[in-house]
């Protein structure tokens, strides 16, 4: 295994200066070569896996952030729910007031129009109660005058006059005559 050629001296662990030179410019190499590498790919990796947690922090910060806009908002609007339900009750309940109001302003109406056209009717039936007894006062007068013309033609004495009187009275009636 181990080789003695001529000249040479036995080596420690077959290493010689070839392979101790090649080793140490594979170190450095090597060094170097991660040097590079993490230049290169370390610190970009590195400034983006910062940059990537900043913006899952910034993303929870501003989500709590919206988590708390949402929360307040939904406060705000069943708060307003609840003030138009309350407006809502409010509005029928004047709207409630002034339809019975305006019901008892109609009524009234339709009452006092009532009233007014009874009178109206009653004034108009005593009217006609009226024109019917005048005519028929016309009418006795009338007949009164045929009787006397009667009379007067005949020549007859004032006790048969007084007597066609009393009967033609009596034909009419005696309460139309003093109505």
């Amino acid at each position: 295994m181990l080789l003695l050629t001529e000249g040479m001296q036995p080596r420690l662990f077959g290493l010689d200066f070839q392979l101790i030179a090649d080793s140490c410019l594979m170190i450095i190499a090597i060094f170097v070569l991660f040097l590079c590498m993490s230049y290169f790919l370390w610190n970009p990796a590195k400034k983006y896996l910062e940059a990537r947690k900043k913006h899952i922090e910034d993303s929870l910060a501003q989500a709590a952030a919206d988590e708390k806009k949402a929360a307040e908002l939904k406060a705000e609007y069943e708060d307003r729910m609840s003030k138009a339900d309350s407006d809502a009750e409010a509005i029928l309940v004047d709207a409630r007031k002034r339809g019975v109001e305006n019901e008892k302003q109609i009524v009234s109406r339709a009452n006092e129009e009532a009233s007014r056209i009874i009178a109206h009717a009653t004034r108009e039936a005593e009217l006609e109660k009226q024109k019917a007894s005048d005519e028929v006062k016309k009418e006795m007068v009338t007949l009164a005058s045929l009787i006397a013309g009667k009379v007067v033609s005949a020549s007859i004495d004032t006790k048969v006059q007084d007597q066609l009187v009393d009967e033609a009275l009596k034909e009419i009636g005696e309460s139309t005559w003093q109505s």
